[in-house]
């Protein structure tokens, strides 16, 4: 098989992964919850790089609608939450080379900057846009007498913390007992470095 097709598959796959696990109970009342999927994907993004990642996120994405995942105020709402949202997870994938680098090297305190590094940058790029939406869409809803930005700025700043503290913490771990699960055989990746 070719090496781009198994890459693309593995995305696919990811995406998958990653959709299953939002299933998985983490919420915390009826605003804060930790996305599990993220935790998968930065795995991919951390394997093979920005475009691929960036890919698998869209199809995560994609992946709620036939699943009844989708919660919809709007068209506008819909398209930035789950079409522009979940691809910039893949922004974690810019530290793909340097985690490379750093493993096969076996420079520990580089690697776990890489990792710690691609958890936020990934998190919160797609956490912006969830705040977005928050602040343009869900403001009306506002709790607690806060305004629709500082109420966004609460629920989804939170909800990224969490997320990105989670995959930090199982990454971190996967670095020091599998190192080899961000490295692939093939080593190639079609990242945008």
């Amino acid at each position: 098989m070719r090496s781009n097709t198994k890459i693309w598959i593995e995305g696919t796959i990811i995406a998958a992964l990653s959709i299953m696990l939002s299933f998985l109970p983490t919420g915390m009342g009826t605003t804060f919850s930790i996305s599990l999927g993220q935790i998968t994907l930065t795995v991919y993004a951390l394997r093979r790089g920005v475009k691929p990642a960036m890919l698998a996120g869209l199809i995560w994405g994609f992946l709620h609608f036939p699943l009844g995942q989708v919660i919809y105020l709007s068209v506008a709402q819909v398209l930035i939450e789950y079409i522009l949202a979940y691809p910039f997870a893949g922004f974690a994938g810019f530290f793909a080379a340097r985690l490379h680098k750093s493993i096969q090297a076996e420079n520990h305190g580089q690697a776990r900057f890489a990792i710690i590094s691609a958890c936020l940058v990934g998190t919160f790029a797609r956490y912006f846009w969830h705040f977005v939406a928050g602040y343009i869409f869900w403001g009306q809803y506002a709790m607690w007498g806060l305004s629709p930005v500082i109420y966004s700025l609460v629920i989804n700043g939170t909800n990224a913390l969490l997320t990105a503290l989670a995959a930090i913490v199982i990454l971190l771990i996967f670095e020091k007992v599998f190192p080899t699960v961000f490295i692939p055989k093939d080593q190639k990746s079609m990242s945008m470095h």
